[in-house]
């Protein structure tokens, strides 16, 4: 049996699998549970990815200081790879950390440079917490990469570790991320599943979290968006090819709002979903030369009600104490509802930062 959606339907089980309907959400631990995993990414033209998320769902009561605590103090969360996540679902990757390294060689590599990886934990056990700068490197064959990576060697080794489950990181300096022992960070009593087990719910937590996603999508880099054969098969009116569905997610009731998205935002991660279910075009332009930008270096995907409806052209201008819109972008000319929708996100925003509102 397959489930047909329309696509209208659709969208709203994408938006509501994301927590962005009303009312918002309370409580952020429980946010990150829902979404699975807030991606750590630095880029603070309006602020930092991780910050910028929780707000589009918690609002102006969303402080980023909470977020550190439950990291740092409470493990209610922890990171890894560059995702915070509920701290029960290290359960669900302890057993891929006991499991040898995907490629050989980086198996070869950790061999050769066992004591390098030996006297990393030494340092660590006797001095406590380290940043990656404060770790000499005694590498005996240095990492090789055509990329930027090459021969970053101490970073490279903490990295494998911290997947191999010997360190964890524990908090961060600035943008350094801070390491120890994962046996000081990690809470003792979190169990092992099973690695096929561990997958199969991985792969039910990615749809609960997506709410429907093409059977065909590409294996996105640090966390794939594939489901596998989780939920049930589905057809969406109007789109080719066939989709997973949150059984669970069909038939809630809606109500919609407004929200203002970071460019990682888990609802328009997946581009090429995004570009199917919601007809929205899209591109990250921070990377892209100045003259040839569409939409400015950090623009907002803008959402209303079960659309994605333009872009934000905003910088948090923090040395004048200003957040500057410099345009907002209208796929479509906007009604007077959306209009005052958008307004009143660029003005919680602009609270939720301390900064003063500058309007194009």
């Amino acid at each position: 049996m397959v489930i047909q959606l329309q696509r209208e339907e659709a969208r709203r089980i994408a938006v509501q699998a994301q927590l962005l309907d009303s009312p918002r959400p309370t409580d952020l631990v429980d946010v990150v549970r829902q979404l699975a995993f807030v991606q750590v990414e630095p880029t603070a033209a309006v602020a930092p990815t991780a910050d910028l998320v929780l707000w589009s769902r918690l609002g102006e009561a969303y402080d980023a200081q909470d977020l550190r605590s439950a990291v740092e103090d409470e493990g209610s969360l922890f990171e890894l790879s560059l995702m915070i996540r509920p701290m029960e679902d290290l359960a669900l990757f302890r057993a891929s950390m006991a499991s040898p390294p995907r490629y050989e060689s980086t198996e070869r590599w950790l061999e050769v440079n066992r004591e390098f990886l030996d006297e990393i934990l030494e340092l660590l056990e006797v001095e406590g917490a380290k940043t990656a700068r404060e770790i000499p490197d005694t590498s005996v064959v240095p990492w090789s990469s055509s990329g930027w990576n090459n021969n970053r060697n101490v970073m490279m080794m903490l990295e494998c570790m911290m997947l191999r489950g010997d360190i964890a990181m524990a908090a961060r300096r600035g943008r350094d991320r801070v390491w120890d022992l994962a046996e000081r960070v990690y809470r003792s009593d979190i169990p092992t599943v099973p690695l096929e087990e561990a997958l199969a719910i991985r792969a039910e937590r990615r749809l609960r979290v997506q709410g429907v996603v093409p059977d065909k999508t590409p294996d996105l880099p640090a966390e794939t968006t594939r489901v596998g054969m989780a939920g049930e098969a589905a057809t969406i009116e109007g789109l080719k090819g066939t989709y997973r569905v949150d059984p669970a997610a069909i038939g809630r009731p809606f109500t919609p709002r407004t929200a203002l998205l970071s460019p990682f935002d888990g609802l328009v991660r997946d581009r090429k979903r995004m570009e199917e279910l919601f007809e929205f075009d899209y591109t990250l332009e921070m990377y892209k030369p100045k003259a040839k930008r569409r939409w400015g270096y950090y623009a907002l995907p803008i959402l209303h009600d079960d659309r994605l409806v333009g872009k934000v052209d905003a910088k948090a201008e923090r040395d004048r104490g200003e957040l500057v819109v410099n345009a907002i972008h209208e796929d479509a000319p906007f009604t007077s509802k959306v209009a005052e929708g958008v307004r009143m996100e660029l003005e919680s925003l602009a609270r939720w930062l301390g900064l003063e509102l500058i309007l194009p």
